[in-house]
Parts: C-alpha cells; sequence; structure tokens
C-alpha cells in the first residue's frame, strides 16, 4: 500500500484544456523523475467550466507528446471545497487568479494562491499566455514556461514533504 500524498498541488487557467493540463503532465514526470510521485498529488482545473469533461486540447496533445509529456486528464471546472483541499494553487494569468478569489469569500487561502510564473528562472514574463486563439508556436513557448517553471515548483514541493517527514 502506497503512502498517501502529503503535499496537493492544482494547476489552474480558464478552460483547463491547455494550460494547466500541460502543468499537471509536466509535473507529473518531473515529481515520479524525483522519486516523489507517491508524496505528491497533481490535479488542473480552470475557472470556467465549458469544457469539462473533455481532455485537453488536441494542439497541446501533440506538442506535449512530441516532449514526452503525457496529458491524461479530464477538464473539470474548480470547486469550492479545492481551496481547502490543496496546499499549492498556481494560476497561469492575473485573471484566473482575480477568479480564484470570488471562490475564497473568507480570503483564508489568499497565500497558498500564486502565479506559476513565481517559479520560473529562466523566463521573464509574468504570466503563462493563453494559446488557445494561437498557432503551434504559442504552444511551444507554453511548454518553455511549464518545464522552466515546475523545476522551481519542484523545489517548492521538496521543501514541504521534507518538512512533513
Amino acid at each position: 500500500m502506497s503512502p498517501s500524498p502529503s503535499f496537493k498541488l492544482l494547476f489552474v487557467c480558464l478552460g483547463n484544456i491547455c494550460r494547466s493540463p500541460a502543468a499537471e503532465g509536466v509535473m507529473r514526470r518531473v515529481i515520479t523523475e524525483a522519486g516523489l510521485g507517491d508524496l505528491v498529488h497533481i490535479d488542473s482545473a480552470g475557472t470556467a467550466g465549458w469544457h469539462t469533461g473533455k481532455r485537453a486540447d488536441q494542439r497541446m496533445m501533440v506538442a506535449a507528446t512530441a516532449r514526452g509529456f503525457e496529458l491524461t486528464s479530464f477538464a473539470r471546472q474548480v470547486r469550492d471545497t479545492d481551496l481547502g483541499e490543496y496546499d499549492l494553487i498556481l494560476v497561469m494569468d492575473q485573471s484566473n487568479h482575480q477568479d480564484l478569489r470570488a471562490f475564497d469569500r473568507e480570503s483564508l487561502h489568499g497565500t497558498k494562491v500564486r502565479l506559476f510564473c513565481e517559479f520560473c528562472s529562466r523566463h521573464e514574463e509574468t504570466e503563462v499566455p493563453d494559446p488557445y486563439y494561437g498557432g503551434p508556436d504559442g504552444f511551444e513557448k507554453v511548454l518553455d514556461l511549464l518545464e522552466d517553471g515546475c523545476a522551481g515548483v519542484l523545489k517548492h514541493v521538496q521543501m514541504a514533504v521534507a518538512s512533513v517527514k
């Protein structure tokens, strides 16, 4: 029997079909390669529910697969309970951050909701751009940012997991 996760991580974008499922896929590989797969629960969600139940956008699937990432999740909308359940919630842009504030009516969880790009070390962007209405280069740019930022997220997770042990 594997141990229950000691750290829960949620990635959030608008529709949960491009950026956040890709972040989930990239982070799963990073966490697995670090030997923390049994200790970290990773999920993704969208602030809007338009795509609930759908797989990631086909263009993102193609770009992610070319880099060796598996995107296996199905889109879901953020739930009120997510704010209390997750240890760290990473949003892709300011609009997502603002939308999550509506779920935190009592302002109890603000410190755990952060912009994903805070964890990037090789890129200067402050937000992960939504590639949905653009071409293939936009999906590649998102993956570049996600690979960079997930390395930084790993360091954060490792420190959090070590403090629980």
